[in-house]
């Protein structure tokens, strides 16, 4: 199924009742827009204890523990699925719980955000409200990485040089997703985002998240905010039980991929 939130797009394999494996360099033909599919991230939905176990791969055939918008998409072709308005998830981030927000809107619970640097994780401790990096960028653990940098103007940051220039900071042994956040009224925070294994995209859950969880502990904003993204927006509510995150889904077409494109790789 091909699938996205906001523009954030996705591949998604259903493997509970066939059988698929993936690799890295199933992965990366499948992420190929020109001789593949094309996705910003791949999702295998996979039995598990609660409703489904979600695993997630990047463009690059890495691998992610957490995908907010895969999630959202995946909750919602779940629920419509199974006449459900609540789920229960596991992936490798732990146990994600959805629920359908009303008006078409879907909600996740992305967890508690990891802010201790060994969490994150960092190569050192450092405070990681103002992390030892020019322009004193704040990092938030997701189930991935995350390193915001706060912004007077979201546009004018050359994202397709400053992403990849801080995607592989020492700092971040695993890579880091890279967040340019501007405030621009009570509660509401102009966001672009360079993700690790990716590049630039429309829109991405959990480093909304991370921007929002920053945002509060810097005293920039409340708990509960509206992200505007390139792709849309997303609402973000740092809840007693973790980060809550909403916003629209749309599953865009479901097919079968041929022998000749497997070509033997699987």
């Amino acid at each position: 199924m091909k699938m996205h939130g906001l523009g954030n797009d996705f591949v998604v394999i259903d493997t509970r009742t066939h059988a698929a494996m993936m690799s890295a360099e199933l992965a990366r033909a499948l992420g190929d827009r020109h001789r593949g599919v094309g996705f910003d991230q791949l999702a295998m939905i996979a039995r598990g204890s609660g409703d489904a176990h979600l695993t997630f791969y990047n463009v690059d055939g890495s691998t992610s523990a957490a995908c907010g918008n895969a999630t959202r998409c995946i909750a919602r072709y779940l629920m419509d699925e199974g006449g459900k308005r609540a789920l229960h998830l596991t992936t490798d981030r732990g146990d994600l719980y959805a629920r359908d927000a009303g008006g078409g809107l879907t909600s996740v619970n992305m967890g508690q955000p990891q802010l201790g640097w060994h969490e994150v994780p960092l190569a050192e401790e450092v405070d990681t409200l103002h992390l030892p990096i020019e322009g004193g960028p704040t990092a938030t653990g997701m189930g991935n990485p995350h390193c915001t940098f706060f912004v007077d103007d979201a546009e004018a940051i050359p994202l397709e040089q400053f992403g990849p220039r801080y995607e592989r900071h020492p700092l971040y042994p695993e890579r880091t997703n890279v967040q340019i956040a501007q405030i621009t009224g009570p509660d509401r925070i102009r966001m672009r985002v360079w993700e690790r294994g990716v590049g630039i995209t429309l829109a991405s859950g959990s480093s909304s998240c991370a921007v929002a969880v920053a945002a509060s502990r810097r005293g920039l904003t409340g708990r509960r905010v509206r992200i505007d993204l390139d792709g849309g927006v997303l609402n973000v509510d740092w809840a007693t039980d973790g980060v809550w995150m909403t916003g629209p889904t749309t599953h865009v077409f479901s097919g079968t991929l041929t022998p000749a494109f497997l070509g033997g790789m699987v």
